[in-house]
């Protein structure tokens, strides 16, 4: 199968600049950055992709056994990187994007030399000595809520997830994201990321970290940018002036003059 074509994916700026891949969120697809990428393509090669079962990715490349777990959403990147021979790329993930990003530097550290984590969590279930902003119950009732109408969900949810309710258009882009997903395999992929628990994997990364969080956001609050930030040795933690759980839409101009900065630092 062509990678490329398998997760629809699209290189732009320049090409002679250190690359770097951006990488979406749950229910979401290459078009969330679509405010970032000008903020990066003169100096930089950027590539975007989706995955399987989001945006234009080859649906029929979906299996429930492959991605009902973080690590093969972490191969399809790895792929990614490998089909473009990528070297010390700078991985920008959002929300469960970031945790796919530390798996994908663990298996590949030659394609991947720093991470970018956009409202990060390693697990969204509270447990003991750790906040992550759910409880089990609420979590089982999100996905059975998800599995009972999927689009029905996607309404209610969206616009808790984007906030900024006083720009209601927003989470209307959010919620028409997660509708022109697949429902099947929507589930799927709520189910391994709210259920997700990588806490254990964060002391391991050796790269340059910036994580990037917001002074709202329903879905990972400032426990969890603290949580992760103590965890990754020498990570640079930065608190942007927004809400909600997605800046790069909310709150552009804030998120790429941090990530921007932050490249410019590794240069």
């Amino acid at each position: 199968m062509d990678i490329l074509r398998r997760n629809n994916v699209t290189v732009t700026g320049n090409p002679q600049g250190p690359a770097v891949v951006l990488a979406h969120g749950f229910g979401c697809d290459q078009n969330m950055w679509r405010l970032t990428v000008p903020a990066l393509e003169r100096d930089y090669r950027v590539v975007l992709f989706d995955y399987v079962g989001a945006g234009r990715s080859d649906l029929s490349a979906f299996s429930e056994e492959r991605y009902g777990s973080l690590d093969g959403y972490a191969q399809d990147v790895v792929e990614v990187c490998d089909r473009l021979d990528l070297r010390d790329a700078v991985f920008v993930g959002h929300s469960v994007s970031s945790m796919i990003g530390v798996l994908a530097a663990r298996r590949a550290p030659e394609r991947i030399g720093a991470l970018v984590m956009i409202a990060p969590s390693p697990r969204y279930i509270d447990d003991e000595g750790y906040r992550g902003g759910f409880s089990k119950e609420d979590i089982e009732e999100l996905l059975e809520s998800l599995d009972a109408n999927y689009l029905g969900w996607s309404a209610t949810m969206a616009p808790v997830i984007m906030g900024n309710p006083e720009r209601p258009d927003l989470g209307d882009e959010l919620k028409n994201s997660f509708c022109a997903t697949d429902p099947d395999m929507a589930r799927v992929f709520a189910r391994t990321t709210f259920l997700s628990d990588t806490r254990d994997i964060l002391q391991d990364v050796r790269v340059p970290t910036l994580i990037l969080e917001c002074t709202q956001d329903a879905i990972a609050p400032r426990e969890v940018g603290a949580y992760v930030h103590d965890a990754i040795r020498g990570s640079t933690l930065v608190t942007l002036d927004a809400t909600g759980h997605c800046p790069h839409l909310s709150a552009p101009e804030a998120t790429n003059a941090s990530i921007t900065e932050f490249l410019r630092g590794l240069r």
